[in-house]
């Protein structure tokens, strides 16, 4: 594999898929709901650690004085490699980093102690935009079970529990372009013991989470985020092409996919996959369509 290309598709019903600091969905100062590819990354890295792989950049937790807090970044190392200081060796720092699924695909900043290490992924994700035309975002009054705890301890007379807000959107459609450049890695091939690079085995893994990691992943907001639409292309040359998912055009009325423009950019010489939520989504296209599930 020289290079690949392609574009994920979360659907997102009477849920918030990717909420900003108010609890309202993602969106540019236009108003354009978006997803960012954080929102993306974290259920595949959630699939891959609860499936026992080694995941470095998932949020864990250390008791610390009597409480709970988020381990550090050098905390979260030595629970997966042991013991790290500023003697460690930057090439043993590299060959565990490259271990972890999350970095193999999407990279690493990791400065701690003497060490400034950056590791450019291979695989990278764009911004996931809102392509359904007709999308509200609904809020939710929720009543709390309990009073306010700072009312009763300042003596004040409570008569009623808390209200909540729970925010969503009624419908919408994301859509993620990605490219994969495995020379990426070409320099490591060199430095490290073993190291094979971006392999078929990585992207083929890549292709696996693509495809069901959102649906997996059924929290509180996100239930009702399923994958729905994931488009791969793979060359064997060197061919170049700019963000897919600009090019999805999407018929909000009859939940069709249209792949025309991007059969035109992608050419003959590509092996191409497609795969759909067929019970949901219908997709135009030359190619074969399999069921995303």
């Amino acid at each position: 594999m020289k290079r690949a290309y392609g574009v994920i598709g979360v659907r997102a019903i009477m849920s918030n898929w990717n909420a900003d600091f108010t609890g309202r969905p993602k969106s540019t100062s236009e108003g354009e709901i978006f997803g960012s590819d954080k929102a993306l990354k974290y259920p595949m890295k959630r699939m891959w650690a609860d499936e026992g792989r080694k995941v470095m950049y998932l949020k864990s937790y250390i008791e610390d004085k009597g409480s709970l807090r988020p381990k550090s970044l050098k905390e979260r190392y030595e629970e997966l490699f042991g013991k790290f200081d500023k003697k460690t060796p930057t090439k043993e720092i590299l060959q565990n980093l490259f271990s972890c699924t999350d970095i193999k695909n999407f990279g690493v900043t990791f400065a701690e102690e003497g060490q400034n290490i950056s590791i450019t992924g291979a695989v990278q994700i764009g911004q996931g935009f809102n392509k359904f035309e007709d999308t509200n975002v609904e809020v939710q009054d929720i009543l709390s079970p309990f009073s306010d705890g700072k009312k009763v301890k300042s003596g004040e007379d409570v008569n009623q529990s808390t209200l909540g807000t729970k925010i969503m959107v009624d419908e919408a459609h994301y859509f993620y372009g990605f490219s994969i450049n495995p020379k990426n890695y070409d320099e490591y091939q060199d430095i490290l013991d073993d190291f094979t690079g971006y392999t078929d085995e990585d992207f083929a893994e890549f292709k696996r989470v693509a495809k069901q990691a959102v649906t997996r992943f059924a929290t509180n907001s996100k239930y009702g985020c399923d994958n729905e639409f994931a488009l791969f292309v793979e060359y064997d040359t060197e061919k170049y092409l700019p963000d897919l998912s600009e090019y999805i055009k999407f018929d909000s009325q009859k939940k069709e996919v249209d792949l025309s423009t991007i059969e035109e950019l992608v050419g003959e010489e590509a092996k191409v996959e497609v795969y759909a939520d067929l019970y949901k989504l219908k997709v135009k296209t030359k190619w074969e369509v399999k069921s995303i599930f």
